[in-house]
């Protein structure tokens, strides 16, 4: 359960510093089978510190600053790490032995204690952030959902507190540190969660209760997931983001450059994917799904008691998520393309009747012919639209009605690695934070995809006339923030 404040008593004088899908962790990949994937870029590390340092230095309008990081901070999803069976109480299926450890509570411990080993600095950054008087607040994203399990939490705090300049005291400081898994939200200022209950590729069924009905020990699994740990991962120069741009072309094309062999196994790895898919779509008929649903029910409740919200409330906000693509076999044939291969295949036999029926017996094989390319290029271009990969229109939609359940001048969320600043009604804003994920190779090769560590935040201040707000970007030349794209500051 969240160990967070209720809204009613959270200080609404406090200055917001919000950040988003950080992914530390992510090049951890000592189990993949290629070393195609690039170290994260260390300058992420470097100005993600400086950031830090650079608030700890400038004195809040507010009491204090709340970092507030919406989703995706650790990257557990991201690792390919081999599995210590010695060290686990949760023996290893054989996916997590080829693929590395997996989202069980204790598989997740040991990622979190690599995560800190890997970014010491950053650790030290942000337990000074907080060993100064200021409240540091975690929300739950896809990537780092593993932070339902009090081990994983347990296990960043020891981190952190590790971390901390010496003479800090230890429970005081801890008592600075929250994690909400659902959202974060002050009345009338700021309602921020991460933002992937909204899209199907990346949701899970329950955000109260994210566990697997086909095994409550480990966390259920989402279409990226599989496709990370099944494809992208083992496949040497298989891009994890820029997807929703890409069609069956594009896979075939980058299939040929593997070669015979390479496009052999990475045949074999899809295929493995898509039944695991498959079977992920199982547990939505098992008995331990309904049990898992009546225990999500119980944890809202007990949520909105705790956080004096109104349960009819809570499941209001619950309605606007979507059903994870996994809970359908249309869905799965959709995510994958299988739809449009079926589609193509279907379309080759009818050309072939067409070309024996019509050809032979009565000449018209022409006619026949465009009748059914018409009707292929016709199916082709609905399923396209149909398939949407990219959630970035679904989360502004969501965010006006969130500021109805919810009232608050900004609406904040991650999850695209889009920076936005869009106004969705009168008087209330949609923020996507963007990311901080950026490997070596992309910082080298392109500084200005937005997606691609934009390195952006807000900062809200309050004021007795109202509250300023600025979007930024942390600029590496000048080490300090800027506006962002000329975005200027907001008031409610």
């Amino acid at each position: 359960m969240s160990n967070a404040a209720p809204p009613s008593e959270r200080r609404s004088n406090e200055s917001l510093l919000i950040l988003s899908d950080v992914h530390l962790g992510s090049d951890l990949h000592d189990q993949a089978r290629t070393t195609g994937f690039g170290r994260r870029s260390k300058q992420v590390d470097d100005d993600l510190v400086r950031l830090l340092e650079h608030y700890r230095s400038t004195p809040p309008l507010g009491e204090r600053w709340r970092l507030v990081i919406a989703g995706d901070f650790i990257d557990f999803i991201g690792m390919s790490l081999p599995a210590p069976v010695d060290e686990l109480t949760t023996e290893p299926s054989e996916e997590e032995l080829a693929h590395g450890l997996g989202n069980a509570e204790d598989h997740a411990r040991i990622k979190m204690r690599r995560v800190g080993e890997r970014h010491v600095e950053v650790f030290t950054a942000l337990a000074s952030f907080v060993a100064d008087g200021h409240k540091l607040t975690i929300v739950h994203g896809n990537h780092d959902v593993e932070f339902h399990w009090d081990a994983v939490k347990e296990e960043f705090k020891k981190i952190l507190a590790a971390s901390a300049p010496p003479g800090t005291h230890e429970a005081t400081f801890l008592a600075r540190v929250e994690f909400n898994p659902w959202f974060f939200y002050v009345p009338d200022l700021a309602y921020i969660e991460h933002g992937h209950m909204y899209d199907p590729f990346c949701a899970t069924s329950h955000v109260m209760a994210p566990l697997s009905p086909l095994d409550p020990r480990r966390i259920a699994r989402g279409f990226c997931d599989v496709l990370l740990r099944f494809v992208v991962r083992p496949t040497k120069g298989l891009p994890e983001y820029g997807h929703e741009n890409l069609g069956i072309v594009d896979y075939v094309k980058f299939g040929v450059g593997l070669g015979l062999g390479g496009m052999v196994k990475l045949g074999l790895r899809f295929f493995r994917a898509v039944c695991e898919l498959f079977r992920l779509r199982r547990g939505y008929f098992t008995e331990a799904a309904e049990t898992l649903r009546k225990e999500h029910d119980r944890r809202v409740a007990a949520f909105g008691e705790k956080m004096r919200i109104g349960t009819d409330r809570l499941r209001a906000l619950a309605a606007l998520q979507v059903q994870p693509v996994t809970s359908s076999i249309r869905g799965i044939m959709a995510s994958v393309l299988l739809d449009r291969i079926a589609l193509a295949m279907a379309g080759t036999v009818a050309l072939l009747g067409v070309g024996y029926f019509l050809g032979v017996k009565s000449g018209h094989a022409a006619y026949g012919a465009a009748l059914v390319v018409g009707t292929w290029v016709g199916a082709h271009l609905y399923l396209a639209r149909l398939r949407k990969v990219d959630p970035a229109e679904e989360l502004v939609d969501r965010a006006a009605k969130l500021a109805r359940l919810f009232p608050a001048a900004f609406v904040v969320m991650g999850h695209t690695h889009i920076p936005t600043e869009v106004p969705v009604q009168d008087g209330v804003t949609y923020i996507n934070l963007g990311s901080w994920a950026e490997d070596e190779e992309v910082a080298a090769s392109d500084k200005h995809v937005a997606y691609q560590a934009a390195r952006t935040h807000l900062v809200i201040h309050p004021r007795e006339s109202g509250t300023e707000a600025q979007f930024l970007a942390w600029d590496s030349t000048t080490a300090g923030p800027r506006r962002f794209k000329g975005t200027g500051s907001s008031s409610a």
